[in-house]
């Protein structure tokens, strides 16, 4: 405990980015969180709903359902009849567009883990390494203290222990919402090609009515 007040009572301009790192990854956590929660959806029932509309050709019904799912998915859906309805033969470019967009709102400040995850490690090294500095200054006037150097030594290391796990702690949480929106990505995937196989049925149809 007293290595650790020392280290922040001699240390602290170098600790202070470090700790506002610490913050912006509890924010961007909590953020993220609580974004992902609020739109967590049962998709494989609503798929089967929607194909259940799509089947009967109720493209109202199935506006209605994606209405009422709500949350990031609701709105691809929402979207995805819309351009069923409008414009078939362009239905893949057009709801790409969509999902990239809700794609955005999902990976919204996750470059935020990824550059504190790589950028505190760095950090608490820098402050190491002039910790060290300062350590072999005061030995080379004061004369051998071991006491000193052991406490120079160990205040030093804090630092870096203290940006690692700031570092850890962001990377893993990165890793954790880039693959919660990989499932969500996915989810619009699964929307897109029921939306296709329809558009494909139509098209087949067309073709023989033609031949």
């Amino acid at each position: 405990m007293e290595l650790l007040l020392h280290s922040i009572k001699m240390d602290w301009p170098v600790l202070l980015p470090i700790l506002f790192c610490a913050i912006l990854t509890i924010a961007a956590a909590i953020n993220r969180f609580s974004f992902y929660n609020k739109n967590k959806r049962d998709v494989v029932k609503f798929i089967r709903a929607l194909k259940n509309e799509l089947v009967n050709n109720r493209l109202d019904a199935a506006k209605s359902l994606s209405i009422q799912l709500g949350g990031v998915i609701g709105e691809v859906a929402e979207e995805a009849v819309r351009i069923f309805s409008e414009q078939q033969a362009g239905f893949s470019r057009s709801f790409d567009i969509s999902a990239n967009l809700a794609t955005r709102k999902l990976e919204k400040y996750l470059t935020i883990l990824g550059t504190v995850g790589g950028v505190c490690p760095f950090l608490g090294l820098f402050g190491t390494v002039v910790r060290i500095l300062y350590t072999f200054q005061d030995l080379a006037m004061q004369g051998n203290q071991s006491t000193a150097v052991a406490m120079g030594i160990g205040s030093a290391l804090i630092a870096t222990a203290f940006g690692l796990g700031v570092a850890i702690i962001a990377v893993v949480l990165y890793n954790l919402f880039q693959s919660t929106v990989k499932r969500y990505e996915d989810d619009f995937q699964l929307i897109k090609l029921l939306f296709l196989s329809f558009t494909d049925s139509d098209e087949k149809v067309q073709s023989k009515a033609l031949v």
